[in-house]
């Protein structure tokens, strides 16, 4: 059953102006330690965040509320995370569980853990707003997630990871970059001089922890923020 919004007090970090059904929500006046909770509007703008989401993403509520949470959501998880969402709203789930990468406004630190995402219903069948709960599984400075501003990768350096990631020999690729054998060997070794890894298989390992590839597609694909 998806969560019903009521009209109570609440003590949590509010905008200054809320708005939507999730006013008021009586779980956002919980204050766990480590666990972040908000509520978006159908569009998933942030109308109320507690305290702890604020201060893991280092901004005061006044300035996160009014922000759209994809906005705060790294690219390599953002496809899957928003067809989840979308879901969610249209109607055809009340709630899931998932794994999220996050990161601040400024992009200086990264949040990565697990989100919960509730179907919030008013007076109407229609959902009125979505209840989160996030909390992290790493300490910021132990994540290792790049900024989605930083480019790492050439074009034909990403059309190699996105090789080796679905299992491509170095002749197949060479055929389908119209390169040497010797050419892609010197991609590949540029690539695990990039990524501090000493082989094939931990370059794309540490592709996936970095966020350099996109979590929930097939074939492989980089996240296109990070190809200069």
């Amino acid at each position: 059953m998806a969560v019903t919004a009521s009209t109570g007090p609440a003590r949590s970090t509010t905008c200054a102006q809320p708005s939507g059904g999730a006013d008021g929500i009586p779980l956002l006046q919980l204050q766990q330690p480590g666990l972040c909770m908000a509520s978006l509007d159908p569009d998933l703008v942030i109308q109320q965040t507690n305290r702890e989401f604020s201060r893991q993403f280092g901004t005061p509520s006044a300035e996160v509320c009014g922000l759209n949470f994809r906005d705060l959501v790294h690219p390599s998880v953002k496809q899957p995370l928003l067809r989840q969402f979308s879901g969610l709203i249209e109607g055809k789930r009340q709630l899931f569980d998932t794994h999220v990468v996050a990161v601040r406004p400024e992009e200086s630190a990264a949040f990565v853990g697990s989100l919960t995402a509730a179907a919030v219903s008013g007076d109407s069948p229609q959902v009125s707003a979505v209840l989160i709960f996030m909390r992290a599984s790493e300490k910021a400075e132990d994540v290792n997630v790049l900024p989605a501003r930083k480019k790492l990768l050439s074009d034909i350096d990403a059309r190699i990871l996105e090789g080796i990631a679905a299992g491509l020999s170095t002749i197949h690729l060479a055929s389908r970059l119209y390169l040497s054998r010797q050419g892609v060997e010197y991609h590949v070794t540029g690539l695990l001089r990039k990524l501090r890894v000493p082989n094939r298989a931990a370059l794309v390992s540490r592709a996936y922890s970095m966020g350099v590839l996109n979590v929930g597609t097939w074939p492989p694909k980089v996240v296109q923020d990070f190809v200069k």
